[in-house]
């Protein structure tokens, strides 16, 4: 904690004294998590940033405490500057990038995998990098980085725009994620949506989705794993960008018997608005309200600055159909039982079971459910939601759910792996 505090005595301060780091860094050293601290100390930080126009350019700037590699892009649909880095500390404000300034709608920041940091510059109008300057500055000896956008018409910034992107990284292993061999035990993959460079949806506290539900999902593995029934798996185990299909293909790949994306919704225009929400996957969605969530849940990738890009033709022959078909039944099965478990516990929405067109809910073969814990958009939802004792009683009520639906699979099929 009083490093944190430290470094953000840094930033209100308006300077960053790399001579300080080697004072800040000698306790680490001597403590026993010593070498994934210093590991961690070692990362660029950032500490500041802004954006600045004039004369048809923008001139976007990071104070950095070390001098970092980017490389960059274009990308349409929407128009965006991909700016990739290797791993860097971001330690910005919260609001740092929301506001419009020039040709940059607006930016966001953060991991996207590990060893990579990604930058991506919404744009309000057509315009491409013209430089990318490292500099350091005479005052403090800070690292500045400076990517220089400058207006440039549609035709110019769609030759240059990437029609598709390289491949995504993989994405970060729980070490969970195995074949099954011997080990009969049901695998269970959760989710924690969103993540890295792509916070979700943002509270009025400030509080990012990404954090609210990776700490659930934690939470609710642990519950889990102490059960001894169950082998469990998570998409990312820290705060990383997965994009949506390999989240699909990590369950599919390890012959997962059971999905559980774990989410939380804001409707900032409705606060009054609250209560827990279970989704199964539908080509169509049950009311408007449902596919709109689907949409924007569906724009994760675009928010990490990489191509949406769904899942291969799942329903090519009658047998992926019937597969499918199927596989859903078990998903609405499974949805019954937690929102049976989950009403003593926390509030249900109006219509608690809904159903859309999740890309996340697209694998054919692994019953899965998407569930949408509250709105950040409700003071009483974000209280509960951030609370240890209701994140204690709610894992508790799922587990029990998972409990049954296993129980009751073994008793109608004979084991619990078979779908």
């Amino acid at each position: 904690m009083w490093l944190a505090r430290l470094k953000n005595l840094a930033l209100a301060c308006g300077a960053f004294c790399l001579g300080a780091q080697a004072v800040l860094a000698a306790p680490l050293a001597a403590s026993p998590n010593s070498h994934a601290a210093s590991a961690e100390f070692r990362r660029p930080v950032a500490i500041a940033a802004e954006a600045k126009s004039d004369a048809g350019k923008t001139r976007l700037t990071f104070v950095l405490s070390a001098p970092v590699e980017a490389r960059s892009f274009a990308i349409e649909r929407p128009d965006r500057i991909i700016v990739d880095l290797p791993e860097v500390n971001f330690q910005l404000p919260a609001e740092t990038g929301r506001r419009r300034e020039g040709l940059v709608s607006s930016y966001r920041y953060g991991l996207f995998a590990p060893g990579r940091s990604r930058i991506v510059v919404e744009l309000s109008q057509p315009a491409l990098v013209s430089s990318v300057e490292a500099a350091t500055r005479p005052a403090d000896g800070a690292a500045l980085l400076t990517i220089e956008l400058t207006k440039t018409d549609r035709e110019a910034f769609r030759r240059s725009a990437k029609p598709e992107l390289p491949a995504v990284p993989d994405p970060v292993s729980t070490g969970s994620v195995a074949s099954k061999g011997e080990d009969r035990r049901p695998l269970i993959v959760l989710d924690a949506g969103h993540g890295g460079i792509d916070p979700g949806a943002v509270a009025s506290s400030g509080a990012f989705e990404k954090d609210i539900v990776f700490a659930f999902a934690q939470r609710l593995k642990a519950r889990l794993e102490h059960t001894g029934r169950y082998r469990i798996a998570m998409t990312r185990d820290q705060d990383a960008f997965v994009a949506l299909d390999e989240r699909v293909r990590m369950a599919r790949a390890a012959k997962a018997d059971l999905f559980i994306s774990i989410h939380a919704d804001s409707i900032s225009a409705a606060p009054h608005i609250r209560g827990s929400t279970v989704y199964t996957g539908a080509e169509r969605a049950t009311d408007v309200e449902s596919e709109r969530l689907a949409e924007r849940e569906n724009k994760a990738d675009a928010v990490g600055g990489v191509e949406a890009r769904e899942t291969a033709s799942e329903v090519a022959d009658i047998l992926q159909d019937l597969t499918m078909r199927e596989t859903r039944g078990f998903s609405h099965r499974f949805t019954k039982r937690l929102l049976g478990a989950l009403d003593p516990v926390m509030p249900l929405s109006k219509k608690p079971h809904r159903e859309a067109r999740f890309l996340v809910l697209r694998a054919p073969d692994v019953p899965s459910v998407l569930v949408e814990l509250g709105y950040l958009s409700s003071r009483k939802d974000i209280d509960l939601l951030t609370s240890e004792a209701w994140r204690e009683r709610s894992a508790a009520a799922m587990t029990s759910a998972i409990d049954r639906y296993f129980g009751a699979r073994v008793a109608g099929h004979g084991a619990p792996t078979s779908p």
